[in-house]
């Protein structure tokens, strides 16, 4: 009984996790789309996953913890979330905060539908109630109110968001270690959005303190401490479960923006 309640209370914790993450996510939209006009879109991705990425290969360079282990898997997460991450701040420039919010909600729709090419099946309940989260987000944002390049852009990122949901849950369950693999797949974002800069001349500039500040916000919070909560909780907790948790990240979104 003491192991069940135990068990339990971890369970809880973990969900309040997911939801500070879904909530310093939500907040960020308004942020972002504020400051691209003083910042390249690649560059503040590269800037923000860098700031989180450094910080925590600091802590492991100090604890002397193998910073080079499941490398691969590292990667694999590394490129998935960068194809989240970029195509969503572009977009961004093109789209209200509140429509890339709610288009990024629907990732939640895209992981039932991916989770049988990683070998798992929704049941029924889970069916259902992916439907009611995308019914209750339509109408808690208020839906779309255009579509354009910038919509486009943020669909890809759902998708990718799902993915990368997946692939958390098959690596943390297969052992791997959160702060470890947070870390590799932060640093290889910040290397790969420094080439893609260096590539196609984009300024490496930040216009104004304002934007400074909101960058370091976004290393130090939406990146650092909510994807490392990310991954802790997903040792508990279905991935199911986590996306429905995460459907609440676009209405956050149109609270703030």
């Amino acid at each position: 009984m003491k192991d069940n309640n135990f068990q339990n209370r971890k369970k809880a914790f973990a969900d309040l996790g997911l939801f500070y993450a879904a909530l310093v996510w939500g907040s960020t939209f308004f942020m972002v789309k504020s400051a691209l006009s003083d910042i390249d879109p690649v560059i503040m991705v590269a800037y923000r996953f860098l700031i989180a990425g450094l910080i925590l290969l600091l802590y492991l360079l100090v604890n002397k913890q193998p910073i080079f282990k499941d490398i691969k898997k590292g990667l694999i997460l590394a490129l998935i979330l960068w194809l989240l991450y970029l195509p969503q701040t572009i977009g961004l420039q093109y789209t209200s905060a509140s429509n890339s919010g709610f288009i990024t909600g629907l990732f939640v729709a895209f992981v039932p539908i991916f989770l049988p090419f990683f070998k798992k099946k929704p049941n029924l309940f889970e069916i259902i109630a992916t439907i009611i989260s995308l019914l209750g987000l339509w109408i808690l944002t208020g839906g779309l109110t255009m579509i354009n390049i910038g919509d486009m852009l943020t669909l890809g990122a759902a998708m990718t968001y799902a993915l990368h949901l997946l692939f958390c849950d098959k690596y943390i369950k297969g052992g791997v270690n959160p702060v470890i693999i947070c870390a590799q797949q932060f640093l290889f974002i910040g290397i790969f959005s420094l080439i893609t800069g260096l590539l196609f001349d984009l300024p490496f500039t930040v216009g104004s303190y304002k934007t400074m500040g909101i960058v370091l916000f976004l290393g130090l919070f939406p990146t650092l401490s909510a994807f490392v909560i990310q991954l802790f909780a997903q040792k508990l907790v279905s991935p199911l479960r986590v996306s429905l948790i995460f459907a609440f990240e676009p209405v956050f979104a149109g609270i703030f923006a």
